[in-house]
């Protein structure tokens, strides 16, 4: 469950949905490896200030929530999360070299987006609008377009 960073001017709560592949998408996430990576994911938490919500496996990609504090990029988390983890899975589970001819355990990219605590777009936005100033009319009324 995530969390509030509490400092002394600010709160925040920041969750991210992650999916990182496995190089040239093989099918290496067996049970043994799985286990390596939300093991080595739960050992990172106190040190690099993460927090794995739900971590789920599907074959040749992970989906990753993670929570985070403000001074973290996410390519930051995500170069933490993939070279720690790739390097004890090719430690403890050393067949996926084998499957792997390029020694690199992740693809390049990711995947990476935002997650409300509270509800989705509308929601907020609709809570937001609502907030203060009822009787005059300085809000912000601006109907935005999705571009995905």
């Amino acid at each position: 469950m995530s969390y509030v960073y509490s400092k002394s001017h600010n709160k925040t709560v920041l969750l991210y949905h992650m999916v990182f592949s496995i190089k040239y998408r093989r099918k290496v996430l067996s049970e043994s490896v799985t286990a390596t990576i939300v093991r080595q994911c739960v050992e990172m938490e106190d040190k690099y200030e993460f927090n794995f919500i739900e971590i789920g496996c599907d074959g040749d990609h992970i989906h990753l929530l993670v929570q985070s504090k403000p001074t973290k990029t996410v390519s930051d988390i995500v170069r933490t999360i993939k070279s720690i983890t790739a390097r004890n899975v090719f430690q403890y589970n050393p067949e996926v070299k084998k499957q792997l001819w390029g020694g690199e355990f992740w693809s390049d990219g990711y995947w990476a987006v935002t997650v409300g605590r509270s509800g989705t777009e509308n929601v907020i936005r609709e809570y937001v609008r609502n907030q203060g100033y009822d009787k005059y009319d300085l809000l912000l009324k601006r109907e935005f377009e999705s571009d995905i």
